[in-house]
This record gives C-alpha cells, structure tokens and sequence, in this order.
C-alpha cells in the first residue's frame, strides 16, 4: 500500500475500467465533466469508480464501488452537444476512503492498492494456465475476440496482468467484473476468473446448441420450401398441376382465413398434413375431407347481435300470438337482462301445454324478437345417442350429430335453437338420447361440448335452447331439473275466438282468394265452429274448420251461388254439416245419485256426470266406464269414507250387508283416470244411500282421504271454464287451490259462485238437499228404496247436518 492522495472522482455508468486498459469514454453530467477539465488542470489523474445502479442520473456517494481504478486521462475532445469524449489509460488500482467534497465535482481521498508480485507459486502457474486455456475456449465460441487480443493474452507473464485484460475482454455484468476488480490477490482474482469464465463457457455451450437446432429447421424449412417451388415450377412447365397440392394450400388457407379457436386450428391442420400424405383416391382421403368440409362450416366465432328493444319485442310477440301473457312477460325478462349483461348465459326454457296452443310459433316469434336465426329440430322418436352427438369417424359415413348440424345451418354461434318434442324421446341398445341432453342442456358445461365426430370443444353457451313437451312425464329427471318450465294452458273459448278472428279467418281467407266482402263470419259464428266442431286445447282443428269452411264458400262464389252476408248457424250446418260434438249441460233438475264432477282432459276441461246406483246384494262394489286405478282407487276409499260416517250420513250402519253399489261414469268409451273425482264418487255415494237429491247447478272435484280431508287437484282454470260452459252457478272447490283461481279469466269469475272446502262434511252439506225437499225428485229414479222398509234416509240427518 502506498500513500494517500485527493483525486476527482469520475462515475461510471454500465462500464468498468481494469488497470493497464486503454478505452475511450462519453462524458455528459455536469459533475463529470467538472471532474474531467479538474484533472486536466491538476497531473491528469482521476478515479474511475462504478455506480452500484446504472439507471442513478446523480449518484450519491453510497451509490458508487469504493474500490476503482486510478486513471490518467490521454486525450480530451469536446463534442458537440457540450459532451467530452476523454480517452484514458487505467494505471492502478485504488480504494475510495473518503469524500473530500460532492460539488462542483466529487472529490475523494484515494489509496492506491500495490500489488505483490514477489513470486509466482506452483499454485498461480496452475491458475493462470488454467485460466489462458479456458479462455482460448472462450474465444472460439463467442467469436468476439480478435485474434491479435488473444495473441497478447498468450504472450502475458504476469499473472496479475493477465487476469485484468482477460477480464476486460469478457463479456460479463458490472458486478462480476467488479467482484475480479475488488479481488486483492493475484490467486484469488485468478479463482474469481476461472469461475466466471467457466460459467460464461457453459452459457455459449447451450446457446450453441439451441442455435444449432434452430439452424437446422430453418434448414429443413427452407429446403422443403425450396422444393416444393422447385416441384411447382417444373409441374407448371409440364403443364401438370398438382390437384392434391392445390387442394392441401386450398385447405391450409381456408383454415387460416376461418378464425379457428387455437386448438381447433391445431386439430384442422394436423389433419390437412394427414390428407398431403395421402394417395389422391384414398378411401381416408375422402373422410379426411368431410372432417375438414365441417370444421371450416361451423359458426366458431359468428355471432349476430341481438336487438334488445324492448317495446319492438312485445310488439313482435303481441302481432304473433293471442294471450300468453306469462310466457311473454319471461321472454321480455330474458330480453332486458340480455341488455344489461349481454355476456349472461342463456336459460334453457321449455314450453309445456297441449297441443297447437303455439309453442312452437312462440319460439319463432322469440327467434324474431331477438334478431337471431331459427333452428328446429323434432326429437319425437329420437332413440339414438348418436342423433345428438354424432358418430365416431371410424363408421362410415359418420356424421355430426343434430345439435352441430343445427349450428352449421343456423351459421352463427347463438340462435334459437327449438327441440320439439323433448316429451316424445325414447331409448334403446343404441343409448340414451336424453342423457346425451345433458351435457347440451347445462348452461355450465355446454361451453364445451364435445361431438363424437369432430372430438373438439364447441361452445354453445350463447345459444338459446328452447323445448316443446306436451307433458313433463315422460321427461327424465334430471334433463327437466336443467330447464325452466314454462306452462301453456289451453285456450278459453274467448281466446280461440279472437285468435280466430285476429289470425286464423285473414291468413285462411288471403290462402283461399277471398276477400273479407265475400265472407264474413261474425263472433257468433266463430264461437259455433269453436263449440260444435272442435274439441280441442290448441287451435289446429279449429283452422281446419276455417279452410273447410273458405273451401265450401270459394266453390259456390266460383259457381255464382253465393251472396255475401255475415254467416249464421244455419249457413254454417249447411256449409259443413251437423255440429259433431255436444258439451254436457248441467242438469234440468236436482237429482238423486247423479253428481257433476270437473275434468281435465288433453283438450281443456269437461264436466262429467258419476252416477251410483244401490242394487241389493251383499256390499260388492262395481266400477265401469273404462276407469284408471288412481279413479278406482279413490271409488273405494270414498266407499270406506261412507261406511264410516254412515249414521252422520242418514243410511243405516248395516246397509253394506244388503246393497251393492254401482258406479258408472258416462262416455264409457273415453279412459278416465286421476284422483280428483274423489268427492264426487263420495258426494253420488252419499246422495244415493240417504235418498238426498243434488243440486243440480253445483260441480265439484277434490281429491279425497279416508280420513274425509279434501287435497288440491290441477287443471283448475279449465275445470272452471268448462263449468261456466255448462251452466254451472256454484262450484266446489279444495281449499288449497284458492291460489289458482286468478288464472281464470275476470269475466268468467263474476257469473260463477266458489266454495272452497277442506273436510267432505263440508262437501256434502252443500251439495245434498234436505230429506224432505228430495222427496219430490224420487220419483224421477227407476229404483225403489231398498234401505230398511221403505223409508227415506234418516228423518234426523236434515235437522243435523254432518260437521
């Protein structure tokens, strides 16, 4: 170690200087430059030290290495741009112990460090032989070092020496060549080297060999593209065209120009190099193709945008369809929360209700609504899995299934997309349609459905999935859980009738050629047509009668013999015959065993009239009228009901040991089932063995409890409708189905008197009139008494009404 002196202190930014080194240096800061023209003043001596961070514009002391290199300063030229370019030589090294001052220029007390260069150890031959050899090797990978540097390296004997210019040849971070700087020791700066060289050596190895294999498929690349150019070349002076080449390129551009999802573009292309290999009438070949042909046809990234116009929608749904209210008001839901999260998932909606009441029109009318393309397909009958997902390709003539070829025709990634009929689907050896629904039913999951054809994801998440069912029966349980039910009743004859005069007679009259001069059909007649010739939910047969109807008046304006006039009943028997179906009416006058009980049918309600007739016998119990087990079943806990409450009802207690009953329910030819004729089974019971007439403007229907508990029944506004049809004034109704009664229409509700019951006692005090009243209507039965001798029920059950 020497003696102390005052040096200004130059800091440099992402460059190192080593003693005995010769560099040139750009100098721009104010403090530097300062340092620069202070030296130059003083003995040309200054310090260069390195900043600690590069990115520092003005270093603080404790931002700078406190070992640099002393360095006198060669040259000096001033640039432009008021900048220096100083050249200096590096003279030794030097320790930083102290700032003297920070402006206009950092000026520091420096030590200079000596090195001991008495002798060369054994160890430090090794060393720097080792280090000479590595770097040779350094040299030959990097190719950065010039030859002449690497002669005077070799022609280095001094250890010291040569560790510094080998250093300042490689190319290494500012904290390695500081950590060789800061080395005091020739031994130890000799180990720091061979370290890092060996590291650096292993870095240019790896880069070496990853150039390498780079190198070689660019090689690869450019050779087969070389070829092929040269194939194409020599095919077009033969005048020889490559069909198989053109329609590989034809393919690999029309993958390019698709916007395929990255796998499906994966998938599409291995395919295409697949096809290029392959001989031109390959049977392969021809599957390959059709693969291909629907990959690039479906809609992967189509989508039309959705017109969420509120107002526009309800118009478009009002135009289309009569009534509906319910379903109408959900699709308008569906509509404005489509306008505030356009990206929602789509529900899963399914239209249940009879037939022809509009379900599948609804779902076009949606379609309209909402802008979007329509796709039905009809599930009825549907028995294979592969109908929904398609077949493996190793079948010949594989296909996709029905939902993919939905989509490859709708041409966009979000239609409305009707499955009619999901009710009628059935299952065997081939597998389960239904559970093949699963998965495109989920909102969660069928963003990537997976067709057994294609065997990549489709997303379906944006489609709108709507079903038609006429009844949930028949669908599994875990299909109907994924949707939302929607119910569709069926028409009040006040809607078949506007929806007659509003749609069927100006779609029916424009089909036929007739204008609305030539034949008017007034409500009335409508209303006849509705009545007499259709018995029906929906309105299909009703546009039948219509037709037939335009058809008989064309013939006869054709022939001269018709003159306009609005229709009447008596135009219309003449036109197309005698009326072919007559409601029931309620009956003229009370009768005994005779009870009108509310059903519901496939095509809306109907009253039907239980008749019970006591024969003499031995307590058997007869049932006809083609009945169903659940109405059996109900007969014979009404029975039970009777025989236990029978002193309460007026009939003796033993009355079963001689009298058998028969129940008939008329139009014995229809199959009737269902628990809801429970209390009226029990009511004609009743009013049969005590000899009590029933009111005859009264309907009922409940089902029943051996217990006499009355349980709520379904169907209730066509069960209602039906009563208001035939003159119905009371009805008779289970107490928990008070709820059911606002979805039958105002108009109807206001002719009709409801009584709503929870016990049978309640039932039958209403229905049943007084002992003494009923005498009168006795003589209407074809039966005489055949309870004890003679007498009529029991002359206390009017005076004590069960409870």
């Amino acid at each position: 170690m020497s003696n102390e002196r005052e040096l200004p202190l130059l800091p440099l930014r992402g460059i190192l200087v080593f003693p005995y080194m010769v560099i040139h240096l750009d100098v721009g800061r104010e403090r530097s430059m300062a340092a620069v023209e202070q030296a130059m003043l003083e003995d040309r001596k200054i310090l260069l030290s390195a900043q600690k961070e590069t990115e520092i514009d003005s270093p603080l002391p404790e931002d700078i290495f406190t070992i640099g290199t002393v360095a006198e300063i060669k040259q000096l030229l001033k640039l432009p741009g008021g900048t220096m370019r100083v050249l200096v030589e590096g003279l030794n090294r030097g320790r930083l112990t102290e700032f003297v001052a920070e402006e206009p220029y950092f000026k520091v007390r420096v030590e200079d460090v000596e090195e001991d260069i008495t002798s060369v150890t054994p160890e430090i031959e090794a060393l720097t032989h080792g280090v000479i050899h590595q770097f040779e090797e350094y040299a030959n990978l990097s190719k950065k070092v010039p030859q002449d540097t690497l002669g005077t390296v070799l022609g280095m004997e001094e250890p010291g020496r040569l560790a510094d210019i080998i250093a300042s040849h490689l190319s290494l971070k500012i904290a390695d060549k500081q950590s060789i700087l800061e080395a005091q020791g020739v031994a130890e700066r000799l180990e720091r080297l061979t370290e890092i060289i060996m590291r650096e050596i292993e870095i240019l190895e790896l880069e070496r060999r990853i150039g390498l294999r780079v190198r070689k498929q660019m090689e690869k690349a450019q050779k087969e593209y070389y070829l092929r150019e040269q194939m194409k070349a020599i095919q077009k002076e033969l005048g020889d065209k490559d069909e198989r080449q053109a329609e590989v390129e034809e393919y690999r551009q029309k993958i390019a120009e698709a916007k395929l999802p990255p796998d499906v573009e994966e998938k599409a292309l291995k395919e295409t190099d697949r096809l290029e290999k392959m001989a031109q009438a390959s049977a392969e070949g021809t599957v390959v193709r059709t693969y291909l042909d629907w990959i690039l046809a479906l809609p992967w990234s189509k989508v039309s945008r959705d017109k969420t116009d509120l107002n526009r929608a309800e118009k478009i749904l009002n135009e289309d369809h009569y009534g509906l209210e319910k379903v109408k008001e959900r699709i308008l839901e569906f509509l404005a929360i489509r306008k505030l999260t356009p990206k929602m998932k789509s529900p899963i909606l399914c239209f249940v209700g009879p037939p022809g009441v509009g379900k599948t029109s609804l779902a076009k009318s949606v379609a309209r609504a909402l802008n979007r393309q329509f796709i039905r397909i009809s599930l009825g009958g549907v028995r294979d899995e592969a109908e929904i997902r398609g077949h493996r390709r190793t079948y010949i003539g594989a296909l996709p299934g029905r939902i993919l070829q939905g989509m490859r025709t709708a041409g966009t990634r979000n239609p409305v997309f009707l499955m009619d009929e999901i009710d009628k689907m059935a299952s065997d050896y081939r597998g389960d349609p239904a559970s093949a629904l699963l998965e495109v039913l989920d909102p969660e999951q069928n963003n990537t459905f997976s067709d057994h054809y294609l065997e990549v994801p489709f997303d379906l998440s944006q489609t709108l999935f709507i079903m038609t069912a006429n009844t949930l029966d028949t669908i599994p349980r875990p299909l109907l859980d994924r949707m939302e039910v929607i119910s569709l009743s069926g028409y009040t004859e006040d809607e078949k009738v506007n929806i007659a005069r509003k749609y069927l007679l100006p779609k029916e009259l424009k089909i036929h050629g007739l204008k609305d001069k030539i034949l008017t059909v007034p409500d009335e007649a409508i209303l006849k047509l509705v009545q007499g010739y259709t018995r029906e939910s929906g309105v299909r047969n009703l546009e039948r009668e219509i037709a037939n109807l335009c058809r008989k008046v064309a013939m006869r304006w054709v022939k001269k013999e018709w003159e306009p006039h609005p229709l009447k009943d008596a135009d219309i028997e003449d036109l197309i015959g005698a009326p072919r179906y007559h409601f029931q009416v309620a009956a003229p006058a009370p009768e005994i065993g005779a009870v009108t009980g509310l059903a519901y049918t496939q095509v809306g309600g109907d009253i039907l009239t239980i008749e019970v007739t006591p024969v003499p016998g031995k307590g058997h119990l007869t049932l006809t009228g083609k009945l169903g087990d659940v109405m059996k079943e109900s007969a014979y806990a009404g029975l039970t009901f009777v025989r236990a409450h029978a002193q309460q009802l007026g009939i003796p207690e033993d009355f079963y040991e001689k009298v058998d009953l028969h129940i008939h329910v008329p139009e014995g030819a229809i199959p009737k089932d269902g628990p809801s004729a429970g209390v009226t089974m029990v009511t004609a019971m009743a009013s049969a063995l005590s000899k009590r007439a029933v009111r005859s403007d009264l309907a009922m229907t409940g089902e029943i409890t051996l217990r006499g508990n009355v349980l709520p029944i379904g169907g209730v506004k066509e069960k209602v409708l039906a009563a208001h049809r035939a003159g119905i004034k009371m009805i008779l109704l289970p107490e928990e189905n008070r709820k059911d009664l606002e979805e039958v229409p105002e108009t109807v509700r206001k002719d009709l008197e409801f009584h709503f019951v929870s016990r049978i006692e309640q039932v039958i005090n209403l229905a049943l009139l007084p002992v003494a009243e009923s005498k009168k209507y006795l003589e209407n039965t074809l039966f005489p008494s055949i309870l004890g001798q003679g007498e009529i029920g029991d002359p206390q059950a009017e005076e004590h009404p069960i409870s």
